[in-house]
């Protein structure tokens, strides 16, 4: 996740500054997994900006812990807040997807961490034990040091660290395919899709497949969701098929995975993100809230300049 953070505006090559820029893609994606939101994840990257500058260098034994430290803690503050956002919200929620790079998942740990399926997963945890799960399973950071971002002792974090882990293990995907096999099934599934041919869906689709959409309650999306092939086929293949304008489902990476992007009359409608255990897919996540697609749509601007 090479340019997710963006840097201070200044000039200057001041000892701080330097220290921030070279950790931000760090800080940032640290802020995404507590959060699934990339614009929370840069409002906490300016917060940890705007207390690092205040800090007298000299006093700090490890700038990049320090850093990590300032984030969590601001990245804990805005989960609890976001906590109170999601309740209210329309419809299922779902992270706000990134664009990743090819290579990202080549590394299956990473990707992983950072797949709907796996961010989903952390939703389900309190926000001290997601933000003890990350910093530990995620990155590897030490129980004192975690212990220190969250105002507890390293015993009680590691109970926490214990349980969130058994909670996790108990949700995740049973099983993380390669990416070739994840790719093979989304073409399949793009193809069944753009010639609306239900028995191609029925082919690469799970018996058990949950779809998730998230509007947000701006677009027309699911409001529960949707269990079982045949089901989830119907709503695609009559969700867009209900659209008059032109439709184009080109592939992308999103949160280190192989997914779609959704475009109407050339513009980018949604994203489509994709569980796949064996050879089919068992889980379909639709971001179509514009809100959450701002980023995904400027760098996808970007890219075609």
């Amino acid at each position: 996740m090479s340019d997710h953070a963006t840097a201070p505006e200044t000039g200057t090559t001041d000892p701080a500054t330097e220290t921030f820029v070279a950790h931000r893609n760090l800080l940032f994606t640290v802020a995404y997994e507590m959060l699934g939101s990339a614009a929370d994840a840069e409002d906490v990257l300016q917060e940890t900006w705007l207390r690092w500058v205040e800090v007298d260098l000299e006093q700090v034994r490890d700038q990049r812990a320090y850093l990590v430290r300032i984030t969590t803690r601001q990245s804990l503050n805005r989960l609890r807040t976001m906590k109170r956002r999601k309740e209210a919200y329309v419809g299922p929620w779902l992270p706000e997807p990134l664009l990743t790079a090819p290579d990202v998942a080549q590394d299956v740990e990473l990707a992983e961490s950072v797949s709907m399926a796996m961010m989903l997963v952390l939703e389900t945890l309190s926000p001290t034990e997601r933000v003890v799960f990350v910093l530990r399973e995620v990155f590897d950071v030490g129980y004192d040091e975690i212990a220190a971002a969250v105002d507890k002792s390293p015993a009680a974090v590691r109970q926490i660290a214990h349980r969130a882990r058994r909670h996790v293990d108990a949700r995740r995907p049973r099983q993380v395919v390669s990416p070739s096999v994840a790719s093979a099934a989304l073409e399949s599934f793009r193809r069944a899709l753009e010639t609306g041919d239900p028995q191609g869906l029925l082919d690469v689709l799970a018996p058990d497949i949950v779809l998730m959409s998230d509007g947000g309650g701006i677009k027309q999306a699911a409001l529960r969701p949707i269990t079982g092939a045949g089901k989830v086929a119907r709503f695609m293949i009559g969700g867009l098929g209900r659209n008059q304008r032109p439709i184009t489902v080109a592939p992308t990476v999103v949160n280190g995975s192989p997914a779609l992007l959704v475009h109407l009359d050339g513009e980018i409608d949604g994203v489509m993100a994709i569980r796949v255990e064996d050879t089919r897919i068992t889980g379909l996540y639709y971001v179509r809230n514009p809100e959450k697609l701002s980023r995904v749509t400027s760098e996808t601007r970007l890219t075609l300049r």
